[in-house]
């Protein structure tokens, strides 16, 4: 069977205009043209969709469920070729936990005045890649290296410091910071998807037991409780103040790069402004 979008779309324009003619002029057509369009479609279908008289045309019950159909078809294909075409005129960053932080509004706001012509939109995926592999996202800002995945290039932008996540009656939270030894005997709970963290920061004979979580309001849920703590990025702490938890900061771990990955084979056109704004961002810390 071989339905074309053209068919349908003469279907539709016959029944919202009532008349060959009305349709042929919608569609820019001739009326034997638009006639021809239906006849085959009814061909291809084996029904009949629209009954003729000399006074009207009115679609059969099978016509109403076709254009119904038809309808909801055309649609999802203008949404596709207007996805397709025109796509640069937005620009999607995909981020798993906390988008950049602090920097967040900054970004937004400084974009906003000097690129007013691609309008942003930050999309929080909880993948890997940020929402890059789906197809959720342009660019995505990660804190993981996409090691061995020849599919995305990334650029580091900026570090952050590593914090921790605690009761805010934990005895720990009287410290201005802590060191990893600290925590070493606790429970830390882990995002093995996109979290930055593993139970790897610690020496083998002192590393603290992990249990796994997968999404941020989960994470900042338990360590309220008092039965764990979590270690994170710097823009967790901006980005999910929480009351009952508190964030000190780890003074002898590595910071974590913050990148920005891209499709290496279809690279959006504003790329290169938004790596040059988000590098300027965090050259200010």
């Amino acid at each position: 069977m071989n339905v074309e979008l053209r068919q349908l779309r003469c279907l539709v324009a016959i029944v919202d205009e009532g008349s060959f003619t009305g349709a042929a002029t919608e569609l820019g057509l001739s009326q034997p043209a638009v006639s021809r369009q239906l006849a085959a479609l009814e061909r291809e279908l084996g029904v009949l969709l629209i009954r003729r008289t000399t006074r009207e045309l009115t679609p059969t019950a099978t016509g109403l469920r076709v254009v119904a159909h038809a309808r909801r078809v055309l649609t999802e294909v203008d949404d596709l070729v207007g996805e397709a075409t025109e796509g640069h005129a937005q620009l999607r960053i995909g981020y798993a936990w906390s988008a950049l932080g602090r920097h967040t509004l900054a970004f937004q706001r400084r974009w906003s005045g000097t690129r007013p012509e691609t309008r942003l939109h930050l999309v929080r995926t909880n993948s890997a890649t940020a929402g890059l592999a789906e197809g959720a996202c342009d660019l995505a800002v990660v804190r993981k290296p996409l090691d061995g995945d020849r599919r995305f290039d990334s650029v580091i932008v900026g570090l952050e410091r590593r914090y921790c996540a605690m009761a805010a009656d934990d005895p720990l939270a009287r410290h201005r910071s802590i060191r990893l030894a600290d925590i070493g005997g606790r429970t830390l709970l882990v995002d093995r998807r996109t979290g930055t963290t593993t139970t790897e920061l610690w020496p083998p004979e002192s590393r603290p037991v992990a249990e796994a979580v997968h999404d941020v309001d989960d994470w900042l849920t338990a360590i309220a409780t008092g039965r764990c703590v979590g270690v994170t990025a710097e823009s967790t702490r901006d980005q999910y103040p929480r009351p009952g938890v508190v964030y000190r900061p780890v003074r002898d771990a590595e910071p974590i790069a913050v990148r920005l990955a891209w499709w290496s084979d279809a690279p959006h056109p504003a790329t290169r402004a938004a790596i040059e704004l988000l590098t300027d961002l965090y050259r200010t810390d």
